[in-house]
């Protein structure tokens, strides 16, 4: 693992459109890349237990949670040819349809790209300490559990 200081993820509330727009747009000119991946975290509208999602309310342990990123970002850089990866996430409140997670990976290879994709997101939602609270259209709560 680099010596650098883990970066900080965490985007206050929804992740914009036009915040993942620039974040792919800075990318463009760079002639070694051959494909892009992306992969957006949306929160979805569960019914639980007879109850409508609303929004869900997202904390972490936000030094341990950047310092796991960062092993993420290291052991992919690692294991795949990547030129590049964003990886962002919420915290604070994001409302149903809102994006929670923004994940983007570039490379000079198309199946790179698929691969390094499925295996930062399966780590990030398996080992990071981020937590979310599903806000009930009736303003009650519970803890989700990650599916």
């Amino acid at each position: 693992m680099s010596d650098k200081k883990p970066k900080n993820v965490f985007i206050k509330g929804a992740i914009s459109s036009e915040f993942i727009g620039n974040s792919i747009a800075k990318h463009q000119t760079k002639t070694s890349i051959g494909a892009h991946n992306i992969f957006l975290g949306q929160v979805r509208a569960d019914l639980v237990n007879n109850k409508a999602v609303s929004a869900i309310e997202y904390t972490a342990y936000e030094d341990m949670a950047n310092a796991k990123f960062h092993e993420i970002r290291e052991a992919a850089f690692e294991k795949f040819e990547l030129t590049c990866m964003h990886i962002y996430h919420s915290i604070g409140t994001v409302n149903v349809g809102e994006i929670c997670l923004f994940v983007f990976v570039s490379s000079p290879h198309r199946t790179t790209v698929f691969d390094a994709l499925e295996f930062i997101v399966e780590e990030i939602k398996g080992n990071v300490p981020v937590f979310g609270k599903e806000i009930f259209e009736d303003n009650s709560h519970q803890w989700k559990v990650n599916n």
